[in-house]
């Protein structure tokens, strides 16, 4: 009985292991099969989906990209280093290029001035009827060399997206946006160490950049012939040129940004600016100035910090006019006490407000404290038409008791010494 017993229990656990089995096979059996090079399954449970293409399986990654149907799809990059000799071709819309974070390099080793990466329609996007729709670039890193060209150049490409990449060491732009109209936006990517401009925005508009980190290219951003830039939250490092130059464009803001050590200047608005607010930004130890209004009308510059100042902390040429400064801090590097600075002896420089033939300019609320030569210099012919009101002035000099056809009162003078 206890023989039968044994070989009843046994026979059960075989049946039971048996029809695990049978359960498992089933449901595998069930499951969509990918395809040998990781395009499209041939059975999807979702209608209407496509399969993820993984570059891995294909011989190169212009390949893995050649493989995306006319309607779109995923690209996903391994890890890796791969170097190429040619640029990287997208030409179709609705696409997302995604990689493994900075473990996924491309390595652009071409001398001839090509670009790492091209996103524009076969035609080469001629005219706004070759336009491209939403390319997102995200997750990996572009790297170049002094003899190649930009790290990408998309050209008219609506609702382009490039968010978490590192982009560093081009001959050429880091990320070139030409004429990329409808709605581009970079975010909480690294651009660095490139020889032309870090992001070169050229004809777009309703532009996001964001959360950005720019760090030792020529200038870091140049936004041309464009209008609706909103530029927020990056940080705006050692500069061989100049920080953000705009030109031509109207409607934006440039706010909460760190611009510091640049060679040039900090901020250059030219060539027709208008409607610009430029707000709550920290523009420190910049050779060539802070803030020039070299061009610029009915614009507003407020709540900034420039400290240490190499030049003209804030320039307002004889092009300029209708222009509203408040709520600023001009200062140099004292912290306290008495006479502590943090700056020692030949590293003094701290710049202050300079007019140029100028008009109706308003100045209201602000502190000048320690900038030399003066807190507001005159130069050029006359300014006219300023209000300067309700200003601190402390350890300075300055010219604004020489300003004509104006509006001075209210002033806290410094401390006669």
């Amino acid at each position: 009985m206890e023989a039968l017993d044994k070989q009843m229990r046994h026979t059960y656990r075989h049946t039971i292991v048996l029809i695990a089995g049978i359960v498992i096979i089933t449901v595998l059996w069930k499951l969509p099969a990918q395809s040998a090079h990781g395009g499209s399954p041939a059975q999807s449970v979702l209608p209407g989906a496509r399969g993820i293409i993984d570059a891995a399986a294909y011989p190169s990654l212009q390949a893995a990209l050649n493989a995306l149907p006319d309607e779109g799809g995923v690209v996903h990059l391994p890890p890796g280093i791969f170097e190429i000799n040619q640029p990287l071709i997208i030409s179709g819309s609705d696409v997302l290029l995604k990689g493994a974070g900075t473990a996924t390099h491309i390595k652009n080793i071409n001398t001839n001035g090509e670009p790492a990466l091209i996103l524009r329609h076969p035609d080469g996007g001629k005219n706004r009827k070759s336009s491209l729709w939403r390319i997102c670039l995200t997750d990996f890193r572009l790297t170049g060399n002094e003899k190649s060209g930009p790290g990408i150049y998309a050209r008219r490409i609506n609702e382009v997206f490039i968010d978490g990449l590192t982009v560093s060491y081009h001959g050429g732009d880091g990320i070139t946006l030409d004429f990329c109209i409808e709605d581009p936006r970079v975010c909480n990517s690294l651009i660095t160490y490139n020889k032309a401009t870090g992001l070169n925005i050229i004809g777009g508009h309703d532009i996001v950049v964001s959360a950005n980190q720019f760090e030792e290219n020529n200038d870091a951003l140049r936004c041309i012939d464009a209008f609706n830039l909103c530029m927020t939250g990056n940080n705006l490092d050692d500069h061989l040129g100049d920080g953000v130059v705009i030109e031509n464009t109207y409607g934006s803001v440039v706010s909460g940004n760190m611009i510091e050590e640049c060679n040039g200047a900090g901020v250059i608005l030219d060539r027709d600016c208008y409607g610009i607010t430029l707000s709550a930004n920290v523009i420190a130890h910049d050779t060539k100035g802070g803030i020039l209004l070299r061009n610029a009308h009915g614009c507003t510059v407020s709540a900034n910090t420039f400290t240490i100042m190499g030049n003209d902390a804030l320039y307002i040429g004889p092009k300029s006019g209708r222009i509203t400064v408040t709520g600023n801090n001009f200062s140099d590097s004292y912290i306290g006490g008495v006479k502590k600075f943090v700056r020692r002896i030949g590293d003094l420089a701290a710049g202050g407000m300079v007019l140029e033939g100028t008009t109706d300019i308003t100045i209201v609320g602000n502190l000048f404290s320690g900038v030399r030569p003066k807190a507001l210099s005159l130069k050029g012919k006359p300014s006219r038409r300023v209000i300067f009101s309700n200003n601190v002035l402390t350890d300075v000099e300055s010219d604004h008791q020489k300003l004509i056809d104006s509006l001075v009162k209210d002033n806290l003078e410094p401390e006669k010494k």
